[in-house]
């Protein structure tokens, strides 16, 4: 699936996963391929990305998570380094 991490002022990340674990704001959650349509508020807390390349996280700022058709799209209101 792919997945797009999008700040207000760039691109985190964009590329293939084979799964994303997220800070829902009502606890964890994991999407995998072939998910459910769904749209999540996040709250601040890690994106764990998992790929052929690895594992990578993501610490967000809080935000709002999309999942449709195997697209994943993040809008954080801001990435930690």
């Amino acid at each position: 699936m792919r997945l797009e991490i999008i700040t207000p002022d760039r691109q985190v990340f964009a590329g293939e996963v084979t799964s994303a674990q997220f800070p829902g704001t009502d606890g964890l959650f994991e999407v995998l391929n072939n998910h459910a349509p769904l749209i999540s508020a996040l709250k601040a807390g890690d994106i764990t990305v998992t790929s052929a390349a690895g594992r990578e996280a993501f610490h967000i700022a809080g935000g709002v998570v999309e999942v449709l058709r195997n697209n994943v799209i993040v809008l954080a209101e801001g990435v930690v380094a």
